[in-house]
């Protein structure tokens, strides 16, 4: 009898190993069958528009996404080109207009116009062949804490005043994409000057953050009254705090645009899902959840916006830049402030 005791142990054991094989299997099967997005932190952070959108997708499709961040957006354009043909990924969300040009010279994506790309605004289209696709747009501009500080600057100019030296956190544009932004706001503006500008700036930035999420968490935490972000910010702190305290500043210089795209690799390994993600991401549906995620604006047209946004900085006049070349400048920007006095 002791045998036979041991032998139903050693039975339900091994039946029980089997199981946990089995569903261990089937977890990884159905890992391996996920869509595997590739994006940025604070798109797949709590607040952000992944959490919000990836159940959506899965109750409309019956696809399970699988987000993977990989920092910021500069950040995210070198795991890219590192990994190449590599890469788990199937579709890369959040590259914008100024890393665009260095993307699409990778070879690494393909063209699909998803359903819905014709109600996308011809001023948003970056690609003819549509290997990267806008699904959202906004100004940067700087964002200013009005308890902290009495007088706000109006121009990029001002930021150089002594008055607002080391009251300024801007954002690393080798690894972000709005400090790359930043950056091509300067040029717009001040042409091949821009360096003489950031010299000039240098006193006023209190510290360079390497993505936008830990620049704008020490702004809120109160380290600077002053922070590169975005001009529908105050919609943001309206909507959630109740509170116009956060107001992004209305330059009279004008702004510059981000355009934020997504694209599907050439080498998807899910190709027809991949498609099937990129028609939902230009659809109605999952545009609708960007302008509370996102704090931008929807690629699609004629979508009502929160009435929060009554607190976001309309341009007043849009500034061109050629991207080319940017993201070799980033190099020469930091070494500006990096530089000894």
């Amino acid at each position: 009898m002791l045998f036979s005791h041991r032998g139903r142990a050693v039975g339900r054991s091994l039946s029980l190993l089997a199981a946990l094989l089995f569903l261990a299997s089937a977890r990884i099967f159905a890992e391996d069958k996920a869509l595997v997005v590739y994006t940025y932190d604070s798109f797949v952070s709590e607040w952000g528009a992944g959490p919000k959108i990836a159940p959506l997708f899965e109750q409309a499709t019956g696809i399970k996404l699988k987000f993977v961040s990989k920092g910021d957006g500069g950040q995210l354009l070198s795991a890219l080109m590192l990994e190449k043909d590599r890469s788990e990924a199937d579709v890369v969300l959040g590259l914008d207009n100024f890393l665009a040009p260095k993307a699409l010279g990778t070879g690494l994506f393909r063209p699909y116009k998803p359903a819905g790309y014709e109600a996308i605004p011809e001023s948003l289209k970056l690609d003819p062949s549509a290997r990267l696709v806008p699904y959202d747009y906004g100004d940067f501009a700087i964002v200013w804490d009005s308890a902290k500080l009495a007088d706000p600057p109006m121009s990029l100019e001002d930021l150089t005043k002594p008055a607002y030296a080391k009251k300024l956190i801007l954002l690393d544009p080798r690894t972000s994409t709005p400090g790359l932004g930043f950056l091509a706001w300067t040029k717009a503006v001040y042409g091949p000057a821009w360096r003489d500008y950031w010299k000039r700036l240098k006193p006023s930035v209190l510290t360079l953050a390497p993505s936008w999420d830990q620049g704008y968490g020490l702004f809120t935490s109160g380290e600077a009254p002053l922070v590169l972000s975005y001009a529908a910010d105050g919609a943001y702190h309206l909507e959630y705090e109740k509170t116009e305290r956060y107001k992004a500043l209305a330059f009279t210089d004008g702004f510059v645009k981000q355009i934020e795209t997504a694209g599907i690799l050439a080498k998807a390994k899910h190709p027809g899902n991949a498609e099937k993600f990129m028609d939902f991401l230009v659809s109605a549906a999952c545009q609708r959840e960007l302008p509370l995620t996102q704090w931008m604006y929807p690629a699609l047209g004629g979508l009502a916006l929160p009435d929060s946004y009554r607190a976001a900085v309309k341009a007043v006049r849009e500034l061109r830049v050629d991207p080319s070349g940017l993201t070799d400048e980033a190099l020469e920007a930091v070494d500006i402030l990096a530089s000894k006095p």
